[in-house]
C-alpha cells in the first residue's frame, strides 16, 4: 500500500474512482478511510486527511511548485487526456522527455498528478 494526502478524502474517493477510474479496494467513511487501486492492481492507494500542519505545509508547497505526488502510467497518453479533457479534469500541456511522454493535472484534492506514457 501507498498513500498521498488529499484535502477531502470522501471527495478524492470519487475523484479517484468516477473520473480517474480507479476501483474500490476498501472505504470506512464512518473513520474517513478510502482506499483505492487501478485495475487490475493489487497495490492499494490510501487517501490520506491532511490534519497537521507539517503535511498541510508540505503538500501546498509541492503543489506551489508543480511536483505531482504520484504518477500514474498509461498506454496511450492521448487517450487517457482525450479522456480526462472530456470529464472536466484540468490538464496541463503535454511534455516529452527520454523517459517518455506525460501531463500533469489537477485531482481537485490539493495535488498534482502526472499522467504517463513510457518511451517505446
Amino acid at each position: 500500500m501507498c498513500s498521498i494526502h488529499v484535502s477531502d478524502p470522501a471527495h478524492a474517493f470519487r475523484f479517484y474512482t468516477d473520473v480517474l477510474g480507479f476501483d474500490t479496494y476498501a472505504t470506512m467513511p464512518e473513520h474517513n478511510v478510502y482506499i483505492v487501486r487501478a485495475p487490475g492492481q493489487d497495490v492499494g492507494l490510501l487517501l490520506e486527511p491532511i490534519d497537521d500542519d507539517v503535511t498541510r505545509a508540505y503538500t501546498r508547497k509541492l503543489r506551489q511548485d508543480a511536483i505531482p505526488v504520484i504518477v500514474f502510467g498509461v498506454e496511450d497518453l492521448d487517450a487517457e487526456v482525450e479522456r480526462l479533457r472530456a470529464r472536466g479534469v484540468a490538464v496541463g500541456k503535454i511534455f516529452e522527455d527520454p523517459s517518455g511522454r506525460g501531463v500533469n493535472i489537477d485531482d481537485s484534492v490539493g495535488n498534482v498528478v502526472q499522467i504517463h506514457e513510457g518511451a517505446e
